[in-house]
Order: C-alpha cells, then sequence, then structure tokens
C-alpha cells in the first residue's frame, strides 16, 4: 500500500504541476501582450515592426522562466513512463488457470467498487489487472480483480488510488476466507 500511495500521488503531483506550469506559461505571455499605461510619447515605437518586436521581447521576456519549468515537468513525466515501459510484465494475459482461480475468489462477482463504495453487484467477466498492466502491474493473481465489462471499461489503465485499494481489500474480507489474503495490487520490479 505505502508504494501504491506514493505512485499515485506522483502522478497527481505531476499531472497538477504540469497544469500549472501551462497556466503560468499563458498567462506571462498574456501579462507581456497587455499594453502599459506610463508610455510617454518620445517613448512610442513609430512603426509596425517596432511594436512587433517589442511584443515579442516582452513574451519572450516573460514566457522563459514558465517555459523551463514546464519542459523539466514534461522530462520528468517521460522518464516515469519510460520506466513504466521498462517494468512491464513479459506475459500480459492472465492464465487460464489464474482466472479461474480469480474468479472462483471473487465468487463469480463483480470485486470493482459501485455507487456508494459497495460492491458492484454485476457477474464478473473480466480478469483486470488491479495496478494497470501498461503502467508495471504483475500479471500475477495478487494483482487480478474479477471485473463486470462496465467496471472493466470504467477504470481503463488508471492507477486505483490508495483509498480505493483499501476499501477492495476491506470488501475482500467480507467474502474471503480468514486465512486467505486480501491484499491486492502488485508492482513488476524495475528492469
Amino acid at each position: 500500500m505505502p508504494e501504491l500511495k506514493r505512485i499515485y500521488w506522483t502522478r497527481i503531483g505531476l499531472r497538477l504541476a504540469f497544469v500549472a506550469m501551462v497556466v503560468w506559461l499563458f498567462a506571462s505571455a498574456f501579462l507581456a501582450l497587455m499594453p502599459k499605461a506610463d508610455v510617454s510619447a518620445a517613448a512610442r515605437p513609430s512603426s509596425v515592426a517596432e511594436v512587433l518586436r517589442g511584443l515579442v521581447d516582452n513574451v519572450v521576456a516573460a514566457a522563459t522562466l514558465p517555459a523551463v519549468f514546464t519542459v523539466l515537468v514534461i522530462i520528468i513525466a517521460a522518464i516515469t513512463v519510460a520506466r513504466d515501459v521498462r517494468r512491464r510484465d513479459p506475459v500480459r494475459r492472465f492464465t487460464r488457470q489464474q482466472r479461474r482461480e480469480g474468479m472462483a475468489r471473487a465468487g463469480g462477482q463483480c470485486e470493482m467498487e459501485a455507487g456508494f463504495r459497495r460492491r458492484c453487484s454485476r457477474p464478473a467477466e473480466h480478469g483486470d489487472h488491479f495496478y494497470p498492466w501498461s503502467k508495471g502491474g504483475s500479471t500475477r493473481l495478487q494483482n487480478f480483480v474479477a471485473a463486470c465489462a462496465r467496471c472493466n471499461r470504467a477504470k481503463g489503465a488508471r492507477i486505483p488510488s490508495p483509498g480505493q485499494q483499501a476499501r477492495l481489500e476491506r470488501r475482500r474480507r467480507d467474502y474471503l476466507p480468514l486465512e486467505s489474503s486480501v491484499s491486492v495490487g502488485e508492482r513488476q520490479p524495475l528492469r
């Protein structure tokens, strides 16, 4: 669970940082285009070329710092994605045995969350990687979650939140024997 928390919040932080950098970049550029109120008659540009050169210089000066930070966030995100690709399990699909065991463990019912954070009542049709395969999730039984088609499509390749993981593990205590493991989610080691 601590690893999923770190991964989840790092990705949320990267998204928020990217949005903040882009907003900062556009706000800086927009504010640089605003006319200055204290321009004297002697300092006014005389030609269109001088006006455009002044605007471009203002925008470049105002947008340099946010652009550098935006590029840094993009580089960090690219490194994160490259590491995910290196983590991918060479086996993409669950075996028939894993599917049988996972479906039997779930009692043939979807294990995902429905409204009001309760268990979905539809029959399970798919074996889903709780921690997405595309983000380095393993193709082992610990990462297997029985899901109906609607829940599987809704989750997609998103990393579930630590709260979703805790709630799934809590729900599993209701239908799994006491001696069996309720933990969910497993990530491949970095190669």
